[in-house]
């Protein structure tokens, strides 16, 4: 269990959903320990949230426990939709623990949001990777299918045709230097994902493809901060155990961040 996510699962306010997936990573694997170490590594977090005011264990968190993933890629994203599904129909927002983020593409199936904000140090934009269209290299991608816009924050890392593709009306690619002024202009349902690739690899080396001159952890906890009133949902992907907790650390605390944010806003 997620420490301070003491809520019953009838009606919750937040539902944690532990999916492991580890399908597709190209460098680094270990994305199936990433609910794990996040769990793991929030033991020792004070309750009370001094930004806010609140105590993680009144924000009615519940812990739903992992949706373990099989062979099939497609299959388990189609049950972790439903799954996900399920506890937004009842009003409760599902928090992912990744997992590659293959996995966002399921929560974007389930919650059809108007805009996808993400936290990346790669644009995401791809049609398939390796012959594959259910890469973690295609998220961005697909939040097209379902999203109106796409804002990809501290971007750094992409190949030609991505670049370009981010140039279009409907994606909004927020280099590393530019975040900490980033200042968030959203309508309509919010989806937001945190890569935890985003941070610069000083500060969260545990992660599949790691990429130099990324987000300081302080920057990446403002836009948690200031996108979650709008979100009706949320994730932390691409943690694994390569590291001593540091990516899982600043992972589980983003994911606090969320819920207070979220809870008082």
């Amino acid at each position: 269990m997620f420490p301070g996510a003491v809520a019953s699962g009838s009606e919750p306010a937040y539902a944690i959903i532990g999916a492991g997936l580890d399908a597709t990573t190209t460098f680094q694997p270990g994305t199936r320990f990433g609910p794990r170490e996040l769990r793991h590594v929030a033991q020792s977090f004070e309750d009370y949230d001094q930004h806010t005011g609140c105590s993680f264990t009144d924000c009615g968190v519940y812990d739903h426990g992992d949706i373990r993933p099989g062979d099939d890629v497609a299959e388990y994203l189609d049950f972790l939709r439903g799954a996900i599904a399920e506890y937004a129909n009842e009003g409760t927002v599902p928090l992912l623990l990744g997992g590659e983020h293959t996995v966002t593409v399921a929560a974007l199936r389930a919650l059809e949001p108007d805009s996808y904000v993400c936290l990346d140090a790669h644009l995401d934009l791809r049609e398939s990777y390796g012959g594959n269209p259910l890469s973690h290299a295609t998220v961005s991608y697909h939040a097209l299918e379902h999203a109106e816009e796409v804002i990809i924050l501290g971007g750094r890392s992409g190949c030609e045709a991505e670049f370009q593709r981010a140039e279009r009306e409907d994606v909004t690619l927020v280099p590393p230097e530019a975040v900490p002024s980033w200042e968030p202009d959203l309508s309509g349902d919010v989806y937001l994902s945190v890569d935890i690739d985003a941070a610069d690899p000083g500060y969260a080396p545990g992660t599949g493809t790691p990429e130099p001159f990324g987000l300081s952890p302080r920057t990446m906890h403002e836009v948690v901060r200031s996108v979650a009133p709008h979100a009706v949902g949320f994730d932390i992907v691409e943690v694994n155990d390569r590291d001593d907790g540091q990516a899982a650390t600043l992972g589980a605390k983003l994911l606090r961040a969320f819920v207070y944010a979220h809870h008082a806003g």
